[in-house]
């Protein structure tokens, strides 16, 4: 673990030079590497922070040529410009024979016979590098769905970007780009990445939405690896990175009670596709199509998680089978608990529709979730801890997308690794004994081709204060079986 603090003051005056004090401390750190970690991953924004426009930004920014130039920064530092950072990155890689991925800035000039040249003739980028072993430059992503980032520009299109290496092939994208069908989904489905690298800045969202929850959903969906490095920075409620197999969660880390970082060093499988372990592929509306729903509640109500509008009805029985539809979107729920604590109320929800605020990205949800408190108008508010266990639970739901995500979050904010599983029909089901206490069982399901059309630039940037930031770095090492 190390700290590096960004200073962002009140003029957000920037020295260049500070966006090289983190390095000193990663190669204490790889030094310390002594169980044979052949990657390591360090998240989004960690070298800079943000909270920047685009003109204070600019100093921090270098030029990341196209890798096929087949440039050794180490070597050769002056080649594209003043490249300190890269420079550093790629001796870092070199010196301790380890690939290393990191985000910076990427800035391209341009002129004004391009009509989308900014004013101060450069895009800027928002740009994970990767280098290998030799230090040479090997793969280029620029992130395509910004989230509250006006200092960076969109590119012209979803970069599919990939790169080989002895122990498998991986893919690259950032943060926001997950919930979208590129890159993310390209890369697995169409490019057959056995790993996919992510630094990502994410502030979690209950009770769908933390970093831990749905990357490993995404991993376990998507039947890929998924190396994530997430910041660690309590005060906005970022926290969360993890080393995730298409099976289940190899090692992840989730605090929000300390400023204290870690890393993580897992094994992974080098090609999981080919291991007999791999999991089947799985027919997400099999089993809730295949049979009439239960007998209907009169007490379905309507609430929201977020700004969505589900459908709810209540777990109000120790054991019970429920159906809760909202428009061509059915959820079935089988379940027992083994014992039902009075203060606490679980629900059954259902939603499909564009989710949010923006309306842009299609969802459909069928979770199990526990209330704020017994009051039902909290129900799809966020809550960390739960007392009840679930001797058996199996959800379903009639998916339209063939891209379901399935979550299990226990109280506490954690995972349940071995304790659940998707069977090939599409039901998400408890299996090794009673469940730990849950706070939600979910099917997260994107339909891409339903999503509304947008020219990308994502979230715009609404505030303007400045920030003091304290980045926590989490770093991820992989090693390969």
């Amino acid at each position: 673990m190390y700290i590096c603090h960004v200073l962002l003051g009140e003029t957000q005056e920037l020295v260049p030079r500070e966006s090289s004090c983190v390095f000193d401390s990663q190669t204490d750190l790889v030094k310390d590497l002594e169980q044979g970690a052949q990657i390591i991953v360090t998240p989004e924004d960690a070298l800079y922070g943000w909270k920047f426009s685009r003109e204070t930004i600019f100093p921090y920014l270098e030029a990341v040529p196209d890798p096929e130039v087949g440039w050794i920064p180490c070597q050769d530092p002056h080649r594209f410009g003043h490249t300190p950072v890269q420079a550093r990155l790629s001796c870092l890689a070199k010196n301790n024979s380890i690939y290393v991925v990191a985000n910076i800035g990427d800035k391209k000039p341009c002129n004004s016979h391009d009509s989308r040249c900014p004013p101060n003739g450069y895009y800027q980028y928002n740009t994970n590098v990767v280098y290998d072993m030799t230090g040479q430059l090997v793969a280029r992503y620029h992130k395509y769905h910004l989230y509250s980032e006006p200092q960076f520009d969109v590119p012209e299109k979803p970069e599919l970007v990939t790169f080989n290496t002895t122990f498998g092939r991986f893919g690259i994208f950032t943060c926001f780009d997950i919930l979208f069908h590129d890159p993310a989904v390209s890369l697995v489905k169409d490019f057959h990445v056995d790993t996919i690298l992510f630094p990502t800045a994410w502030m979690n969202v209950l009770p769908l939405l933390t970093a831990v929850e749905f990357h490993s959903a995404w991993a376990m969906g998507m039947r890929v690896n998924l190396l994530v490095a997430n910041i660690h920075h309590v005060h906005l409620n970022m926290t969360g990175s993890g080393i995730y197999a298409p099976h289940a969660p190899k090692a992840y880390h989730y605090d929000m009670e300390t400023d204290l970082g870690r890393l993580l060093l897992s094994e992974v499988e080098l090609r999981p596709r080919d291991s007999p372990t791999y999991p089947a592929a799985v027919n997400w509306s099999a089993h809730a199509s295949a049979f009439r729903p239960f007998p209907g509640r009169k007490n379905t109500f309507k609430g929201f998680i977020s700004r969505d509008a589900f459908n709810f009805t209540e777990l109000s029985e120790n054991a019970g089978n429920l159906t809760v539809c909202q428009k061509d979107l059915c959820c079935h729920l089988s379940y027992r608990m083994s014992r039902k604590e009075e203060n606490e109320v679980y629900v059954l929800g259902a939603f499909t529709g564009l989710h949010g605020r923006r309306k842009r990205e299609f969802w459909q949800v069928c979770t199990m979730l526990k209330c704020k408190t017994t009051n039902l108008t909290t129900c799809g508010q966020p809550v960390e801890t739960a007392l009840t266990r679930f001797d058996m639970f199996a959800l379903s739901g009639t998916f339209g997308t063939e891209y379901v995500f399935p979550e299990v979050l226990l109280t506490e904010v954690h995972l349940s690794p071995g304790k659940f599983e998707v069977l090939k029909d599409g039901r998400l089901v408890n299996k090794n004994g009673p469940s730990e206490p849950l706070l939600t069982v979910s099917l997260f399901g994107r339909w891409y081709t339903k999503d509304s059309h947008f020219i990308s630039g994502g979230i715009s940037n609404l505030e303007t204060t400045n920030l003091l930031i304290s980045t926590l770095l989490m770093i991820i090492a992989l090693q390969i079986l």
